[in-house]
């Protein structure tokens, strides 16, 4: 329950973010009579959202066992490759999303209501698509379908509430830590659907080694406990994995969770280093360069003295010998 709990409250906050910049927007530059256009392609992503849903619940009804394993695993995989994508994006773009949805609504309204309804169907209709394939996995993993629900429900419920609060100017939010810690823990949420999901083709036999298990911890986190429910309904946790499940699970959870959380150009710090080491050098050299051409100056003009001295030299030995010639 709380995950999925946690996966509206993001989705949802999300949505309601975007929704609350769009008409801010309009409001402030005078085009109140745009909202409807805003509105009514809110309301179609809400639409096609629980359509996606009830298709997937029941058109997998009439399926056979392995085939809805087949493809409850699948989907499983798609899910968690749109929650990592999503956690990753609002890591990038948190910052600039409201210079990003300024320009994306000034070409809207130069292009028409079309436009308009088009711009709010695409922003909020992605997050309403990934919660309801993320819940309805969530639903057919749990032994009771009603509380992955409920727990959607009443973060939606919740992520709507923050939205009119931040809207208004009531409630202000560090939505850079928010988005930093919920996104941790669902990176850890996606790992356990993704195991499942693993375990779903497993028994669909699209993938073997459903009988190799890696651990068996049955008897001491029973799955009917209350413990044993609120792991499993958290992070998906199973008492008796295969070896194939928790390799997956480690391979996603430990480099996807030490991505994210690294600082924000992390992999660009070693190019700015060794560009500072290089700029570095070439300062050096430049800077020595006068000096090896003043002491290069130095040494010519040191050997121009001895050539004149030798040459003063000379012509004195002649005229020397030319004194003594005449008083000979």
């Amino acid at each position: 329950m709380f995950s999925n709990f946690l996966i509206g409250l993001r989705e949802g906050l999300e949505a309601s973010l975007v929704v609350c910049i769009l008409i801010a927007y309009l409001v402030k530059t005078g085009n109140k009579n745009k909202l409807v256009p805003i509105w009514t392609g809110v309301g179609i992503a809400i639409v096609v959202s629980l359509a996606f849903g009830a298709g997937l619940e029941f058109g997998s009804q009439e399926m056979t066992f392995k085939a809805q394993e087949a493809l409850g695993g699948s989907l499983s995989i798609v899910s968690v490759g749109l929650v990592t994508w999503m956690v990753f994006w609002m890591r990038r773009t948190a910052r600039h999303l409201k210079t990003e949805l300024h320009g994306k609504l000034d070409a809207a309204l130069a292009m028409g209501t079309g436009a308009l309804v088009a711009t709010a169907l695409l922003a909020v209709g992605r997050e309403g698509l990934e919660t309801s394939l993320f819940v309805w996995r969530a639903v057919h993993a749990a032994d009771d379908g009603w509380h992955p629900m409920i727990g959607a429900l009443l973060g939606i419920a919740a992520a709507v509430v923050l939205g009119w609060l931040f809207y208004r100017g009531a409630l202000k939010i560090n939505l850079s830590k928010f988005f930093t810690w919920t996104g941790g823990m669902l990176v850890i949420v996606a790992a356990g659907v993704l195991a499942y999901g693993v375990h779903d083709l497993q028994e669909a036999e699209f993938i073997g080694g459903l009988h190799n298990r890696a651990f068996d911890i049955s008897s001491t986190i029973p799955p009917d406990s209350w413990y044993g429910t609120l792991l499993k309904g958290t992070f998906n946790f199973q008492p008796d994995p295969t070896v194939l499940q928790v390799t997956v699970w480690a391979l996603y959870l430990i480099p996807t969770l030490a991505l994210f959380l690294a600082p924000v150009g992390f992999g660009r710090s070693g190019g700015a280093l060794s560009r500072g080491a290089t700029d570095q050098k070439a300062r050096k050299a430049t800077d020595e360069k006068p000096e090896a051409d003043s002491a290069g100056d130095g040494a010519r003009d040191g050997d121009g003295a001895v050539d004149d001295g030798e040459r003063l030299h000379d012509g004195a030995r002649r005229a020397g010998s030319g004194t003594g010639g005449n008083q000979v």
